[in-house]
């Protein structure tokens, strides 16, 4: 391995946090949309906020008989840091090629390549995370040419919009590279709008005049780094409920894929069937070459490896735990008891509603409104409760667990949850609920409403 390699290797270890992880406050799960937010609350929730932090460009450079990913611009360039920013920066920077370019040094120059984008995320000490959005491309010319990533580095996870911005990136690239930075600068200048607002940043183009690009942020807030069409077209929705329990109970999860696009895309669908809780553990939807021995690890961790990289998986020593091969939709490896973790009655009730309602589904949108309630529908029926046996001890709110679990009448439902509540991602969740019991009330807490008032008009 290469000092290049093991500088970046080093950088990601920092960046890339293994172990318990505090959350994040810009994505605190009680979080509102649009629709329920108070109008005088989002100038301030959303003011300051930028739309990126860096855009960088990342080239292949031949070292030796292989070539390296190395930045080859940066924008913008930051001065007058001080050193513990500094050192944060010099992190990321390292780290930022290896993701672009996870699928080794063994490229060649290449005469056609259709683009593609993806996304990674790093996770920093401190819990909070930055996603990388990725176009990847050949530049403009004819000829031989090797592949470059456009990268924009964000600490605000909103795929779709991002993947706009990058279309913007690439049609101003086939001009020249001169075009772009006066569009990004525009769009680092520019508010990052609420759920459902509109940011209009201006453009000059060559031979065009100047544009007025429109960026929406998608009204729901919770779904705007997810696409759920993507896990359902390569996985059944046995598979799905299947892996939804095994992120569930906090078990080891890898995912294969030949596009970096389609690890990106169904691992975050995944995360996002954990909605109220989020995932605690090390997360990298996709995983590098050189950090291939991270499935090694004995801790919980969700990843995905470019299905190139196989052979060498399957001569690591992994733990228990699922291999999920989104080429052929099927499991290459798994524990064998996925199918009964969950209450039975629970389990038949998600596959049915995802097996007949999804047929009906005739937009994305509409994809997305059906998965969402249909988990979130599991968790309002296991923990909707939760509020009952959140008590005031003096100066501190206290969780009843014990009164919590036995208020369950079905005892399938608390075997259940003698699991689920020894989980880092249950534990988090209730510390927040303790730590700010008069938050706003968010989508979760509008189901759990709607449920209980549903169940009334039955009787």
């Amino acid at each position: 391995m290469s000092q290049l390699t093991s500088a970046f290797r080093r950088s990601i270890r920092r960046l890339t946090w293994h172990g318990r992880q505090q959350r994040p406050r810009t994505s605190i799960e009680r979080s509102v949309s649009e629709r329920e937010a108070k109008p005088e609350k989002d100038s301030s929730r959303y003011s300051g906020q930028l739309f990126f932090e860096y855009l960088v460009v990342v080239s292949l450079k031949k070292s030796g008989d292989v070539y390296e990913p190395q930045i080859a611009y940066q924008f913008p360039k930051r001065e007058n840091l001080i050193r513990s920013q500094k050192e944060e920066e010099e992190n990321l920077l390292k780290a930022i090629p290896l993701f672009c370019f996870p699928d080794g040094n063994t490229w060649a120059p290449l005469t056609e390549y259709e683009s593609e984008t993806f996304s990674f995320v790093l996770t920093n000490v401190d819990g909070s995370r930055k996603f990388g959005y990725c176009r990847r491309l050949l530049p403009r010319g004819g000829g031989v040419q090797l592949p470059e990533v456009f990268c924009i580095i964000s600490c605000l996870g909103c795929f779709s919009l991002f993947s706009k911005i990058l279309d913007e990136v690439e049609k101003r690239r086939q001009i020249c590279m001169a075009v772009i930075y006066p569009f990004m600068q525009g769009l680092r200048e520019a508010a990052f709008p609420a759920p459902g607002k509109t940011v209009c940043v201006k453009s000059f183009i060559p031979g065009s005049g100047t544009e007025n690009i429109e960026l929406t942020r998608p009204a729901d807030s919770r779904l705007e780094h997810v696409d759920f069409a993507s896990l359902f077209k390569y996985l059944s929705e046995e598979h799905i409920i299947d892996i939804f329990v095994s992120m569930l109970l906090e078990r080891r999860v890898i995912f294969l894929a030949e596009e970096l696009s389609t690890l990106s895309q169904c691992i975050h669908g995944v995360a996002a069937l954990l909605y109220p809780f989020t995932w605690q553990h090390t997360y990298i939807p996709v995983l590098p070459k050189v950090m291939l021995d991270t499935v090694c690890s004995p801790t919980p961790f969700v990843v995905g490896v470019q299905r190139q990289f196989l052979e060498e998986l399957q001569e690591l020593p992994i733990e228990e735990g699922l291999i999920v091969d989104l080429h052929t939709g099927e499991f290459l490896k798994k524990i064998g008891d996925e199918k009964d973790l969950l209450p039975k009655k629970l389990y038949k009730e998600l596959l049915n509603t995802l097996q007949n309602q999804r047929k009906t589904c005739q937009s994305s949108e509409e994809l997305n409104d059906l998965v969402t309630n249909t988990f979130v529908l599991f968790f309002v029926k296991i923990v909707g409760h939760y509020s009952a046996h959140i008590r005031r001890n003096r100066e501190h709110m206290v969780f009843q667990e014990k009164e919590f679990r036995k208020s369950i009448t079905s005892k399938s439902i608390r075997s259940f949850l003698k699991d689920f509540m020894v989980t880092q991602m249950f534990s988090l969740f209730i510390e927040e609920l303790q730590g700010h019991p008069l938050a706003e009330e968010g989508f979760f807490e509008r189901k759990i409403k709607e449920y209980n008032e549903s169940k009334k008009k039955v009787k």
